[in-house]
């Protein structure tokens, strides 16, 4: 035998091998890393009808899989699809759409999640414990996966996993493909700040699967947390939840979620900042108790969980409010400015259009007149404000403008306009006085009225020169108040250098007062010595006075006593001379006498002729000397003795 019959032997043998090996008996060799997927021509069983999946034999696609090892399979009988295993990467979501199973019923819209079917890796118990066919409530986190593609079509961001699928299944999968990526359902929803100033996120929650809500309702009850935040759809709907907008939100944190079975809408979180309180107006809730009271006809207040104005407001802070289920009405707590000013607006802008309040003056001015009002809201006081007006806009324009602008019509009526300007101050504060009252009937505590100056329309200069005419005037008083302020300077100056001079002097000033106290204390000193003489003198005196007094008394007791004797002996010589003329004549003559001798007075010559003898006739001589002169002068003098006798005795008698 040649060498080339041996090797056509040898090819025919290997051949033959190969049939046997690969094609009669069916050897197939599947890796660690792929599986097998088993679909069976004929068998004595028949074929399926309504399913894609034999589970008993029957020829068609079988649950099982072939994993990694040596299997054999005739090829005759059976037709192996090898692939790799499903791996789904880190931070990625994989959906399942199933091609055999139960129908869905007409309140689903996904087919639920069969815990039998373990990730759908068992296909038998999917199927065999109600497992529905369509898209599936179930998802695939990161991970690797031995799933039989001819039952279950595995969707990825960028692929389609399937086997043996017709067209209008792969088109069908392709614009699911499509919706999964607009709502970006291939990552997990993660909710977090923005960083920054700006809010932190929140998500609203709309579920697509489930019964209805209930009639009336706009948003489906919180049905508590047992289903892991929408993360176990098939818990969810066992807990009684239903489809549409969740009352409850998600809050910060990462969440797998099946976008085919709830989509979620990122919003801000509800931030009543500081200076303000959120008054709550709920859309979802039973029907509350009113508590406002029986007197109150402006509407109703509720408690929480109640449909309608909440009566408890928010504080400052921030909430993961379902802004589906209501609204939050910022209220400030600090005051309000509203200004009636068309050129102005305040920092809340709620008197965007508000303008000048068009008055009439008493002297038919026509003025603009520009005002602003200081209010304040209690924050108690703010769902009562809210419910009753809707918002502080509204309570400003269709309540606060008219109210504010016909007190001030009336007023300015009954004042002229100089009084309007001039009397500014005693109207703003009857203004405060009066309209305090009917700011707390809208449940508003008025703070301040502040009025600013009248303005006229352009073109229009009669205001113009009353305000001129006024300024005039308090230039005029300006300048009387400098000229006295100038005449109070210079008298100041005045002040001023006197103080300076008396400062130059005060060394002088010093010793001067000292002197000045030192003489002063001399003085008090001679006059306590001299009031002190003084006394003594007095106490002298008084005793020369007493001593004196006694002496003269004496003297007078004496010379009473003298007298008396006298004039009884002159009594006794009047009767001794025969009569009381000749006693006076001798009295006169005898004083007379003792005058010319007293005076030295030469009566006669100082020689005088003697004509007669010494001794005893001198004697007699001087004797008849003396009495003719006596007598001499007796009658030169005139003297009536009988008369004067007469006087005498009349005296005595009386």
């Amino acid at each position: 035998m040649d060498y080339v019959s041996i090797a056509l032997y040898s090819a025919i043998a290997l051949i033959t091998l190969y049939i046997l090996i690969f094609k009669v008996l069916g050897l197939r060799v599947i890796s660690s890393n792929e599986v097998g997927v088993i679909e069976k021509w004929w068998s004595f069983k028949g074929s399926l009808k309504n399913s894609i999946i034999a589970l008993n034999g029957e020829a068609g696609y079988s649950p099982d899989l072939l994993r990694g090892g040596i299997h054999f399979r005739s090829v005759f009988m059976y037709k192996i699809h090898r692939y790799p295993l499903i791996t789904i990467p880190q931070g990625q979501i994989a959906y399942v759409f199933s091609r055999d199973g139960e129908p869905l019923k007409p309140t689903q819209t996904l087919g639920m999640v069969v815990p039998d079917a373990v990730n759908f890796q068992d296909v038998r118990g999917f199927l065999q414990n109600g497992g529905q066919r369509g898209p599936q409530r179930g998802i695939l986190r990161e991970g690797t996966y031995a799933i039989n593609l001819a039952q279950f079509i595995v969707i990825t961001s960028d692929s389609i996993k399937s086997i043996s699928s017709t067209r209008e299944e792969i088109a069908i999968i392709s614009r699911m493909q499509d919706t999964l990526k607009e709502r970006a359902a291939f990552i997990p929803i993660i909710i977090m700040g923005r960083g920054g100033d700006q809010s932190d996120l929140m998500g609203i929650v709309t579920v697509h699967d489930g019964n209805t809500i209930p009639q009336g309702e706009i948003i489906a009850p919180d049905v508590g947390d047992g289903h892991s935040s929408f993360q176990d759809p098939e818990k969810f709907l066992t807990l009684g939840g239903c489809r549409g907008k969740q009352l409850q939100v998600l809050t910060d944190g990462t969440y797998y979620i099946n976008r085919l079975f709830a989509t979620v809408e990122y919003r801000p979180k509800t931030v009543v900042p500081i200076g303000f309180v959120g008054v709550v107006v709920s859309f979802y809730g039973v029907e509350g108790v009113d508590t406002t009271g029986s007197d109150y006809k402006h509407g109703e207040l509720v408690g929480k969980g109640c449909k309608g104005v909440l009566e408890k407001p928010l504080m400052p802070g921030k909430y993961a409010f379902n802004t589906d289920a209501g609204k939050v009405v910022l209220v400030p707590t600090t005051n309000i400015i509203l200004k009636w000013n068309k050129g102005e607006t305040g920092s809340h802008k709620y008197d965007e259009n508000l303008t000048e309040v068009d008055i009439i003056t008493k002297d038919a001015f026509e003025p603009a007149l520009p005002l602003s009002v200081v209010m304040h809201i209690d924050y108690k006081q703010a769902p009562w404000v809210i419910q009753r007006f809707g918002d502080i806009g509204m309570l400003v324009n269709q309540s606060l403008d008219p109210l504010v602008s016909a007190y001030f019509k009336d007023v300015a009526q009954t004042k002229t306009l100089i009084q309007l300007i001039q009397e500014r101050s005693e109207i703003r504060e009857r203004a405060v006085s009066e309209m305090k009252n009917k700011f707390a009937k809208y449940n508003l505590e008025l703070e301040e009225v502040l009025i600013g100056t009248p303005r006229s329309e352009v073109g229009d200069i009669q205001i113009e020169n009353i305000l001129t005419q006024l300024r005039d005037r308090q230039i005029a008083e300006e300048k009387k108040v400098t000229y006295q302020k100038q005449q109070q300077a210079a008298e100041s100056e005045k002040s001023l250098r006197e103080a300076e001079a008396i400062a130059e002097q005060q060394t002088f000033l010093t010793k001067s007062k000292i002197q000045i106290d030192i003489e002063a204390n001399s003085g008090a000193a001679l006059a306590r010595k001299a009031e002190q003489e003084a006394g003594q003198i007095i106490a002298l005196a008084k005793a020369n006075a007493s001593r004196v007094s006694m002496e003269g008394e004496a003297q007078g007791s004496k010379e009473s006593a003298v007298g008396l004797a006298r004039a009884k002996a002159i009594e006794a010589q009047v009767k001794a001379y025969g009569g009381s003329e000749y006693r006076l004549i001798q009295d006169i003559v005898e004083k007379l006498s003792d005058a010319i001798k007293n005076a030295n007075v030469d009566i006669v010559p100082k020689t005088v002729v003697n004509m007669g003898g010494e001794g005893d006739k001198n004697s007699s001589n001087s004797s008849i000397m003396d009495t003719l002169l006596k007598f001499i002068t007796i009658e030169k003098l005139g003297v009536n003795l009988q008369n004067k006798l007469e006087e005498t005795k009349d005296e005595k008698v009386s």
